[in-house]
């Protein structure tokens, strides 16, 4: 009966102490791993909204780049983390990548997501003189060509398994359209560059990234694959304006790993709600040209729920991998 009530005892002070270290969190400063470089979008990003957090939870966050393996070192190592609220970290569209292409057995259910903040929508640009000989003015006039061409349509994305190397398998199952897909191992530049000399069609990459091309009037952008606008070329119309349901963006998002107290999800998914409207976060994500598309957690499980299924469905279509049977 003594080890009995010992044993409850034990249990009952185990718990007070995990319902007070919750009701006090945080009282340390906290970790957010970055899964990429200093100084590429996704960590520009990262440092902007820690730096908001910083103002709702009352501590110091460092960012800290954990890099390689594209990205695979840093998301397991968030993954891997002490679920006690003191780190957690930013995870990317290549997260719904790993299992498919054999780079990892982690997925999104091996996080606590807390938020999406940022998206970089796809396009369908193509090389301005083309369009022009064949008469391609839209999504609309773009999808017959390809429809009666099929195969011949040369895409530009990045580099092989990338994010807009696989928006054109995006495209081809959105659009029901069969076009060959071409990878650059240097990126999105070396594509964007090729489509601009004509040596393929056009590119899928994010308008950000051909901007400059489609200034010059080299190329040119038929639609976004967004459900709004890009303030950054706001009279470039989406796909979705133009009859056709084709999206499709990289993704930034904040996620704790698997496991972390309820109280202490719950407050950090507070704080970054918060932090996600603060003013000077809102200012420097323009200032970048990136776009805030927040999701609380519950929608961001959703959406990295249905990349899972949606990403190795793309990467069939672009012969990364194969069908499942």
């Amino acid at each position: 009966m003594k080890k009995i009530l010992s044993l409850l005892l034990c249990a009952i002070l185990v718990c007070s102490m995990a319902v007070a270290a919750s009701a006090e969190y945080p009282d340390k400063d906290i970790l957010a791993i970055n899964p990429w470089g200093a100084g590429g979008g996704t960590d520009n990003c990262l440092r902007a909204f820690c730096k908001a957090l910083e103002k709702q939870l009352g501590v110091t966050i460092t960012v800290d780049n954990q890099t390689g393996a594209g990205g695979v070192i840093g998301h397991e190592a968030i993954a891997d983390a002490e679920p006690d609220g003191y780190t957690f970290g930013t995870i990317t569209w290549e997260l719904a990548s790993y299992l498919p292409l054999d780079m990892s057995e982690y997925t999104w259910e091996d996080f606590d997501p807390l938020c999406r903040v940022n998206t970089d929508a796809a396009t369908v640009t193509v090389n301005a003189k083309w369009a022009a000989d064949n008469g391609i003015t839209d999504i609309a006039t773009f999808i017959d060509y390809c429809k009666a061409n099929p195969g011949e349509v040369m895409m530009g994305g990045s580099s092989s398994g990338s994010v807009w190397h696989v928006a054109g398998g995006y495209l081809m199952n959105a659009a029901d359209i069969d076009i060959k897909m071409i990878a650059y191992s240097d990126g999105a530049a070396a594509a964007v560059k090729a489509a601009a000399q004509q040596e393929i069609q056009g590119v899928t990459v994010s308008l950000a990234e051909a901007r400059s091309f489609i200034e010059s009037g080299d190329l040119v952008c038929l639609g976004v694959m967004d459900t709004e606008r890009n303030s950054l070329m706001p009279d470039v119309p989406t796909c979705a304006e133009q009859g056709y349901d084709i999206f499709y963006a990289t993704q930034r998002g904040m996620a704790l790993p698997k496991g972390c107290d309820e109280e202490v999800r719950e407050k950090m998914q507070a704080a970054c709600a918060a932090a996600i409207e603060d003013p000077e976060f809102v200012e420097t994500m323009a200032s970048l040209g990136q776009a805030i598309s927040y999701l609380d957690a519950e929608g961001y499980a959703e959406y990295l729920e249905q990349a899972a299924i949606d990403v190795p469905a793309a990467m069939v279509s672009v012969g990364l991998i194969e069908a499942e049977e």
